[in-house]
């Protein structure tokens, strides 16, 4: 649960649509789907609900995964940025060590002002205390970050790999 809601109210968050509508492209699988998809607007083809971690994921990926603890964002961004195609979306945690490490693995991310993320219900949420990070893995996801800043959507940044830069 996010501290700008109420308790008791879930912690299943779903991607607005006007997000994939800027990023204007589809994707083979959401490797973070919830089990009841009624307001869920992900442009994938196949949808995993359970076991991600653990299985094999193919094609170029939409992951939005659970927000825990920065371990679980780890674990996560590892599978992402190892599978290397698609697109991820986490909190813009800049001070966080997870954050540090997949910025040293991207190749392109966008900053958005704050999202109001969709409930299971159809409803949408207050607005967060923190933007949000979109991190793209490949050249279809760069493609894609591209777009949606032409669109509006957020600003980029183009890390530099200090290992590389030297």
């Amino acid at each position: 649960m996010a501290v700008y809601e109420s308790a008791g109210e879930s912690n299943e968050w779903y991607t607005p649509k006007h997000v994939f509508d800027a990023l204007g492209v589809g994707f083979d699988e959401d490797v973070a789907a919830p089990e009841d998809r009624t307001h869920v607007c992900v442009p994938a083809r196949r949808f995993i609900t359970r076991g991600s971690l653990e299985r094999e994921w193919t094609g170029f990926i939409w992951m939005n995964p659970p927000f825990g603890h920065q371990s679980t964002k780890r674990a996560w961004l590892t599978k992402f940025f190892d599978h290397g195609r698609g697109i991820a979306l986490t909190p813009d945690r800049t001070s966080a060590p997870w954050f540090r490490e997949a910025w040293e693995r991207a190749d392109l991310v966008m900053f958005t002002p704050k999202l109001k993320f969709v409930r299971p219900d159809g409803s949408v949420g207050e607005s967060p205390g923190t933007g949000t990070c979109l991190w793209a893995a490949g050249p279809s996801g760069v493609s894609a970050l591209h777009r949606a800043a032409r669109a509006g959507l957020g600003i980029l940044a183009d890390p530099i790999d200090h290992r590389r830069a030297a």
